[in-house]
């Protein structure tokens, strides 16, 4: 009991904090665990023992994270304790500190330039014996990127390690603050000196302050001497999880989204049986809320796509509920006005246009804006009277129209109408909305 208590007092209800299981997070819906396990991959047997403990000890309901995270909901300062002891009768070591995070196919894919997870091991091993120890701020995060069908690119990182070939050798580009694209490049370093350098940056964030990111050694004018061919910006992925990946003649992978990014247990379990019987052999976490499965062979495909359709997840890349980033919404969380899973349901079925994949579209229960802290081009708030739609900006900006709770589904079908009118051929969404301008998407919401 005294073990359960102290839970009690570490429930954390910071926004900036990381829910781990010695610091789990209060919501709507009770204590929010998050795990990183330590190993790349989860055998049938560990993902439904996680399944099992979600369901004795929490609600039942898992999520998986736009970084590719695993969340248990519903916990109770009583239940967090025997959640870690399934967790760890199950062989699974969750990572705690800095998230250091590799790609989902880290070491199984054989198109990457180089296996990450070497070097993963070896930083994290670094930062665990720096002395003294780094006070770092909650959601820093250093990704390793050893290339691949499914790189991180598109994630966000405060410190990012980009494997590239310079003169046959590999080396470790290291970028500051962005993805692949935005990220402030700096210089290319061998594998030795990229983990001095980013101990380096490590000391001077934890100097900085408990809350300084990878934008704030930025903003100090930090420069490196650059490398040959350095200073270029990089570029971001579009390749989704879900879908079929064949990396080799003997080497498929076979994914799925969550839809909204949540699953239960039962149909968890279930889905992990059916591909298991397909011939599974390996499960793993990936970034945009998807589940990977590996060992399956390439006549597998339908049943594999008809599994995962009946159970409500999403094996098709191009399936527009994945360009929507949704919030835990009403019931889940406290702060939350409105339910965003059937927000979102409403936009897919009345907004169409939109979804094409250039733009996600952001419903957000509340002005703080956990599934997309950053400026979306269009985001849905719940608002008092209804829903505030901010045009290129965060949820906690101000909305620049609001939609009466009952014209919601009128509103999303005049700017899914002004899209397909105004769209020039082979335009998308985003630029045919850029070019339209904000006056015309608010005038386009206020008809009726």
């Amino acid at each position: 009991m005294a073990a359960d208590a102290a839970f009690v007092a570490l429930a954390d209800r910071r926004r900036g904090a990381c829910p781990t299981l010695s610091r789990p997070m209060q919501t709507g819906d009770g204590l929010l665990v998050r795990l990183r396990p330590s190993m790349p991959g989860l055998s049938s047997d560990q993902l439904i023992a996680l399944a099992n403990a979600a369901r004795t000890h929490g609600n039942g309901i898992l999520d998986i994270t736009t970084r590719g995270n695993l969340q248990i909901r519903g916990l109770s300062p009583q239940t967090v304790g025997g959640l870690a002891r399934d967790i760890d009768d199950a062989g699974i070591v969750p990572v705690q500190g800095l998230a250091i995070e590799t790609p989902p196919l880290a070491g199984y894919d054989p198109t990457e330039i180089c296996n990450p997870l070497p070097l993963s091991a070896a930083l994290r091993a670094a930062v665990e014996n720096a002395q003294p120890p780094f006070v770092l701020a909650p959601k820093l995060s250093v990704t390793i990127d050893g290339g691949g069908k499914l790189d991180l690119s598109g994630v966000v990182a405060d410190i990012r390690l980009t494997a590239e070939v310079q003169g046959g050798d590999v080396s470790w580009r290291l970028a500051l603050a962005g993805d692949g694209k935005s990220a402030t490049q700096l210089s290319s370093l061998s594998e030795d000196a990229a983990i001095d350098v980013v101990l380096d940056l490590l000391r001077r964030l934890s100097a900085l302050g408990p809350m300084a990111r990878g934008r704030d050694l930025v903003a100090d004018g930090m420069t490196f001497r650059p490398a040959a061919g350095s200073s270029e910006a990089g570029t971001t992925s579009t390749r989704h999880p879900a879908g079929i990946h064949v990396l080799a003649q003997d080497r498929i992978v076979f994914g799925a989204a969550l839809a909204f990014g949540q699953i239960d247990a039962e149909t968890l379990i279930t889905f992990i049986r059916e591909t298991e019987a397909l011939g599974a052999k390996e499960f793993r976490l990936a970034p945009d809320h998807a589940l990977l499965v590996l060992g399956l062979r390439s006549d597998a495909a339908a049943a594999f796509s008809r599994c995962a359709t009946r159970l409500g997840l999403r094996p098709d890349p191009h399936d527009k509920g994945n360009h929507i980033a949704v919030c835990a919404g009403k019931g889940a969380c406290g702060s939350a006005t409105i339910d965003t899973k059937q927000v979102a349901r409403q936009v897919i079925a009345d907004a169409p246009e939109l979804l094409d994949g250039s733009l996600a579209l952001h419903v957000s229960g509340c002005a703080k804006g956990c599934a997309h802290p950053s400026a979306a081009l269009l985001t849905l708030v719940g608002a008092p009277t209804g829903y505030g739609l901010v045009v290129n900006g965060p949820a906690s900006a101000a909305a620049s129209v609001y939609i009466d709770e009952k014209k919601l589904g009128l509103a999303l079908s005049h700017l899914d109408a002004l899209v397909r009118g105004e769209k020039h051929a082979g335009e998308s969404a985003r630029a045919c909305l850029t070019r339209l301008g904000a006056v015309r998407v608010i005038a386009a919401v206020q008809q009726g």
